[in-house]
Order: structure tokens, then sequence, then C-alpha cells
């Protein structure tokens, strides 16, 4: 932390009444952003958001082509939003809106990178659930949060506490950005290599995937929706009971996306029989939706999401130097199998039987 960032904070925190909070570091995640709690006197608590400017690339302007995109970088190709603290304080804002918990603004400076937000507390879901909570209790509720999201109409543009931000679509050029880091850094991880065939042969598996993908983006996607991402609080009502955290890069997306995100868990397991509890759950409710039809979409769109945590997962590996990603990729192959058994998929589990060997998948 450079002193003058750190000069910067310290202005920041006494400017809206925090110059005498005990901060404490919180973990550390995958992002450029990091945490403290602040602390007063009287016992209340709050997070502290730093998310220092230019650490990423541009995001996404709402109008660029995909050629503009990918000139600008990965961000604006990928429509994530860079870190942006404006981007998460719209989207807080919306979320509280419907009805669901986001934590409150209680300062912001976008500008700075800097916020004060609501302590929703430390009960995150995968936590809970290891030291013995109702699993289905909490996933459930999850799903209902989810099906107030989906419920809602998505507007284009969100505005909240003095911050606005456009709500993109996640289309062709971001799901392909997205499955094409599985076959850009696997290779620099496991012993695969993939040439100009069976690179061919793996965008026309995925090209009608994501033409599904894109034609069916209608509803409010959190984008990283998982067990690390929820807490519970029990003293709320209904879906207000999910406490949601890491959403700025939210879009509008196909409704299987934020199901994928849940049920395909990277850092802790998801049984198969409750995975088809949930979509029961789910699908019992959205009964204009065909279920058939959108299973397919969910394996489909599963399979993808997985593929593209699987690159992630190698990237952080390889070129961050965070060994700790890949002890969580096992899991995510036995998701993948789920999704591949598929048999609208058998063109894609040919692919991996090709070109991806059982040695690789660990």
């Amino acid at each position: 932390m450079s002193s003058e960032r750190e000069a910067a904070k310290a202005t920041f925190l006494a400017a809206h009444g925090f110059a005498a909070a005990h901060r404490a570091a919180l973990r550390v995640d995958a992002s450029t952003r990091s945490y403290e709690r602040l602390t007063l006197a009287d016992g209340q608590s709050y997070i502290f958001m730093d998310q220092p400017p230019n650490l990423e690339t541009a995001p996404c302007p709402p109008e660029a082509t995909p050629a503009q995109r990918i000139a600008l970088g990965f961000n604006a190709a990928y429509r994530v939003a860079a870190g942006r603290v404006d981007a998460f304080v719209a989207v807080a804002g919306w979320l509280r809106a419907q009805g669901l918990s986001a934590p409150t603004v209680i300062a912001a400076d976008p500008a700075a990178g800097l916020a004060v937000l609501e302590d929703l507390g430390d009960d995150l879901y995968a936590a809970l659930i290891a030291t013995g909570a109702n699993e289905a209790l909490l996933y459930n509720a999850a799903i209902d949060a989810l099906l107030t999201l989906h419920q809602a109409t998505p507007p284009p543009v969100l505005y909240a506490d003095g911050s606005t931000w456009p709500l993109l679509t996640y289309d062709d050029l971001a799901l392909k950005t997205a499955q094409d880091l599985f076959v850009e850094w696997l290779p620099k991880l496991k012993p695969v290599s993939f040439d100009a065939a069976a690179l061919a042969a793996w965008e026309a598996a995925w090209a009608p995937i994501r033409a599904r993908g894109e034609a069916g983006a209608s509803v409010f996607c959190h984008r990283d929706y998982h067990a690390e991402n929820l807490i519970w609080l029990p003293a709320r009502d209904g879906a207000a009971r999910v406490g949601l955290l890491d959403f700025q890069d939210a879009l509008i997306a196909h409704p299987a996306w934020d199901l994928s995100m849940l049920l395909h868990d990277a850092r802790r397991d998801v049984s198969a029989e409750r995975e088809t509890a949930c979509l029961d759950r789910y699908l019992g409710v959205r009964l204009e939706v065909d279920p058939a039809a959108f299973l397919a979409d969910y394996h489909a769109l599963g399979a993808l999401n997985i593929v593209r945590i699987l690159g992630i997962f190698a990237r952080l590996v390889t070129r961050d130097g965070k060994p700790r990603y890949a002890a969580f990729m096992p899991r995510l192959w036995t998701y993948l199998d789920r999704c591949l058994a598929d048999p609208s998929l058998s063109e894609l589990k040919a692919w991996f039987d090709a070109y991806v060997p059982v040695e690789a998948r660990a």
C-alpha cells in the first residue's frame, strides 16, 4: 500500500466520521479490491471498500462495437465493471429496491475508488454449512432470492445514491471471451495443447450455445452468486434473509447463469441431489418456463461457466501466483461431467474426450 493511497483513505474516512474507527483488514479475494472492517467506539461496525483507480483496464462503454471492446481490453470485451465503485453503488441500490439485502452505502467516492458500507456480518453460507448449518434451508432461500430477481424487469440503466451504471447484456462476445479463457490458460498449467483443428472444433461447439445464451438474456444476473458471496441474515424476512456481496459486475443474462454459479460452486461441493432439488424449486415457481428446454440451456451454459472458471483459476495459478486455486479445479471437472451427460452436448463431450486427457482433469 503506497503512502499516497493510505493518505487518501485516511482523508476519506475522516471526512465521513470514521477517523477514530478501528481498522482490521479482511481476507483478500481474487480481485484488485481490498476490504477492512471499521469498528467505532460504540461497537458499531462497517465495511471499508478500497478499489484503487487505474489498476484495471476500462469497463465497456454501452455503445462500443465488438472490435472497440476487444481493443479496449479484457474488461470491456467481457463486460465486467473493472471494480468500479459507482457500479457497486448503483447495483446495490437497485437490489435493495427489490426488497433484497445488499449493503447500504454509508459514504462513497467513486472517483477515488472508496466506499463505506453496511456490515452484513460474517455468516457466509460456505462457513455456516461447513459447521453444520441446514444446507437445504440456506439453498432454498438462495433460490428464492434468485426468483425475486428473475421475476423483476431489469432496467437498462441503474441509478442509486448519486451513481449511475448501465446494465448491459451478457452477449456473444462476452460469452466467447469467457469460454476462451480455458483454451488460453489451461495449457499453461496442464499437459495439454490445442492446435488449429482443436480450436476450430472448440468454436464450432460453443457458437450455438452462445447464441442461446444471448437470445435468452432476460433477467438481472448477479454473476458471482455462490456460497462465499451469500450471507445468512435470519432476522430478516423471506428472500431478504440472503445477504448479497460482490455483485458489481451484474448484467442482463440468461437465468441459467446464476443458477450455475450457485450449483456449480467451485469452492464447495454441491451434490447432484441438492442441485436437482434447487432446480425443481426454481422451476416449480417459474411455471411459464418449459422445464426441458430450460434444463438443456442450464447444462449448456453451465458447461460454459465451468470452463470459464477453470480458465480463470489456471490464470490465477500461473500468472498471478495464487496456487490455492488449483485445489478447486477437480471439483469443477466433476460438475462439467454432470453437464456433459446431457445428450444434447455430445459434440462438446467428444471435444473434451479428444483433447483433454483424464490426467489433465485434476
